[in-house]
């Protein structure tokens, strides 16, 4: 394989023709879950280009392993990533949200935010009171335990998450996230630009 720019050119197909978006760090070349994935594919069907497989199949692989990790601080405290987004948004934003703007805050539909306040009521870590105004308005706040959950949690959360990030140089961590906020921007873009 040759480089340009850094980047390895893309491996040629079972017909001998070159996907034309094949990512650079092939799967085939790599050992983890995806690359096997990627080359099943790739004998199915040889001329497909596998390449956004190979980067949005490695991110929802990641995710899903961080969310399991047993070790990870959110874990043990017996939160969902979701909960302790849900959480740090009340927390961060410094006021009660409704539920509606929880849902923007996380980026999550009225439904789940809704079934994960009942769960977070039920444990004592947020409360909901009704707004003077208009009764079917919720407004939600953190409770004393659940501001204390999140103070507490943070740092070992942020910890666990430098120490599962450590196996890249901290140069390949800044070009990472360099690339996942230029794909973040334009997929918020285009979402935004679907609800307009």
């Amino acid at each position: 394989m040759t480089a340009t720019n850094g980047r390895s050119a893309p491996a040629a197909d079972a017909t001998g023709a070159r996907p034309p978006h094949a990512s650079p760090a092939a799967g085939a070349a790599r050992g983890d879950t995806v690359a096997a994935v990627v080359r099943q594919w790739r004998t199915v069907h040889p001329r497909l280009d596998t390449g956004p497989m190979e980067v949005i199949g490695r991110i929802n692989r990641c995710a899903a392993l961080l969310q399991q990790a047993e070790d990870a601080p959110l874990r043990r405290a017996g939160l969902s990533r979701a909960e302790f987004d849900l959480l740090g948004a009340l927390r961060r934003t410094g006021h009660e949200l409704t539920p509606g703007e929880l849902a923007r805050e996380t980026f999550s539909s009225g439904a789940a935010v809704t079934k994960r306040l009942k769960q977070l009521t039920e444990r004592g870590l947020v409360e909901r009171r009704g707004d003077t105004r208009d009764r079917r308005v919720a407004h939600v706040r953190l409770t004393d335990a659940g501001r204390d959950l999140v103070d507490g949690i943070l740092p070992e959360q942020l910890a666990y998450e430098t120490a599962v990030l450590s196996v890249l140089a901290p140069d390949g961590q800044g070009e990472l996230a360099g690339l996942l906020a230029e794909l973040l921007s334009r997929l918020e873009g285009r979402a935004a630009a679907l609800r307009a």
